[in-house]
């Protein structure tokens, strides 16, 4: 196909050098309609055609919906250097810079496929890959289409866009392009990354420097399995490195192998827990039954008995403090007899009908030792007022190795303001 100016000392070919052309040398080509079918490849088209002119006329539009030979001439972008515009030219342009040759709207076995810019091997055809200037809108649905039929026949494809965010980036194998600064050069802006560390950051490259690297395998699409750290947004497929794409597993490999690690780690601490509660179960419930068979035989003394005694006359709060018992936990208790063990740390034990130990009363946390320890932290340990409960539960009062990993159950009682004259117990 070429096409003459309207002076008719110019025309351009598809076999020219399109990049020694301006933009106003440069133009598509006539629908060609029935009468026209038997023209030769040769034939030229002038600049001042209708088609050309007007290319998006409604009448044009009808043949292009209608007419069987429009739907098989699709007009060529005309490349624009100020504008922003992505244009067929230019990725034909980029592709010969990039060592390929170029033909502009390829088409594939049958007709069924068309691509704006087919680049192929130089040295005897190895590899096609179209280029596809996609400005218009298009879903994921048709351009993964359009990208699997030509992959039937052995064609890879690279989808361009210069706009801000088409949606489809990523869908297939894509690349966003942008001009910045007005510069004459075009450069991929985003679809193309680089491992580093945890994830992926995107790389900047000019248009034919990609495509040489896409070319010679260099760079090839990937779906990172990682944090693809875009400003811009998470892609299905980017491009990256062979090495890159290694690197990322290697990451991932050693991910897994951390993650084995710490899961063996966790289970032999969550095992050495369990025998540690175990442990500590049985510990308590031994503390326990001694604490019962010791306040059965304090029962059986007269001692037992004094020193119950006492411990009603002169510990205050006890009798609030079964009241609360009863009240709060529905536990019916007394004071025990073997007020005075040390396994009770200076306090009072407050047992059931049965004598075993429910709770101890105000226990001296400086006296705690190794059966006190056992056995109020399986116990209810009830205080006078707020400030003994503090000076209890203040860590620093108590050794290290009797603090409980999830401290004492402690609480406080009101008691009632002091009578002038209060008559001894009987």
């Amino acid at each position: 196909m070429r096409a003459f100016s309207p002076g008719g000392n110019r025309c351009v070919s598809r076999n020219d050098d399109i990049r020694t052309l301006s933009a106003e040398e440069v133009c598509s080509h006539q629908p060609r309609t029935h009468s026209e079918s038997s023209r030769s490849p040769d034939t030229l088209i002038p600049f001042d055609t209708p088609a050309v002119r007007h290319p998006r006329t409604s009448k044009n539009l009808s043949e292009a919906r209608h007419g069987r030979a429009a739907r098989d001439a699709k007009p060529v972008l005309i490349a624009n250097a100020n504008a922003s515009t992505v244009g067929k030219l230019e990725l034909a342009n980029a592709a010969r810079d990039a060592g390929a040759r170029a033909e502009l709207e390829a088409r594939g076995p049958d007709g069924k496929w068309r691509a704006d810019v087919l680049a192929t091997d130089r040295n005897g055809g190895a590899w096609s890959t179209a280029l596809e200037a996609q400005l218009a809108p298009i879903t994921d649905v048709d351009i993964t289409a359009r990208t699997e039929k030509m992959r039937a026949d052995g064609v890879t494809s690279i989808w361009f866009s210069d706009r801000p965010s088409p949606p489809w980036l990523g869908t297939v194998p894509s690349v966003r392009l942008s001009r910045p600064n007005g510069e004459e050069h075009l450069i991929v802006a985003e679809g193309l990354v680089k491992f580093e560390g945890r994830g992926w950051s995107p790389v900047t490259t000019s248009l034919s420097q990609f495509l040489a690297w896409v070319f010679a395998r260099r760079v090839v699409p990937h779906v990172p399995r990682t944090l693809l750290g875009c400003r811009q947004r998470a892609l299905v497929t980017v491009w990256t490195t062979p090495q890159c794409i290694r690197a990322e597993d290697a990451y991932l490999l050693e991910e897994e192998r951390r993650r084995r690690t710490d899961e063996a780690r966790m289970a032999e601490l969550e095992k050495a827990r369990v025998a540690t509660r175990a442990k500590d179960a049985a510990a308590r419930a031994k503390a326990l039954a001694e604490a019962a068979a010791v306040e059965q035989t304090a029962r059986t003394h007269q001692a037992g008995a004094w020193r119950r005694e006492m411990a009603l006359h002169f510990r205050r709060g006890i009798d609030e403090a079964l009241t609360k018992l009863a009240e709060e936990h529905g536990i019916t208790a007394t004071a025990g007899y073997s007020t005075g063990d040390p396994r009770y740390a200076g306090g009072v034990p407050l047992v059931d009908e049965e004598g075993v130990p429910v709770a101890v009363f105000d226990p001296d946390p400086k006296r705690v030792r190794a059966d006190a320890f056992c056995l109020m932290t399986e116990l209810l340990l009830l205080f006078p007022n707020k400030a003994s409960q503090r000076y209890f539960n203040d860590a620093r009062n108590i050794k290290k190795e009797y603090r409980p990993i999830g401290g004492y159950r402690t609480d406080a009682v009101k008691i009632a303001p002091t009578s002038p004259a209060m008559p001894p117990r009987s």
